[in-house]
């Protein structure tokens, strides 16, 4: 962590704990910068989506209905 971290109460399920525990031990590493990575990755997903979002944010919409019909004219289903 290049700051100072920041502290934060997070209530898990009992059994993630335990996998997170598990997981921390295996690995060794602590469990916050397994939570971090977690935090980070999952930020960095939701960056990518709407990165994607926004260059296709022009293109035509295409209804379910025509949807399922241009996939059964291919054969895609």
């Amino acid at each position: 962590m290049g700051t100072a971290a920041m502290r934060a109460t997070v209530y898990l399920d009992p059994e993630l704990h335990k996998a997170l525990r598990l997981k921390a031990i295996e690995t060794s590493q602590s469990l916050s910068k397994l939570v971090n990575d977690a935090i980070k990755e999952a930020l960095a997903e939701d960056a990518e989506d709407i990165e994607a979002f926004e260059k296709r944010v022009k293109e035509p919409l295409i209804s379910y209905d025509a949807m399922l019909k241009r996939l059964k004219k291919n054969g895609r289903i």
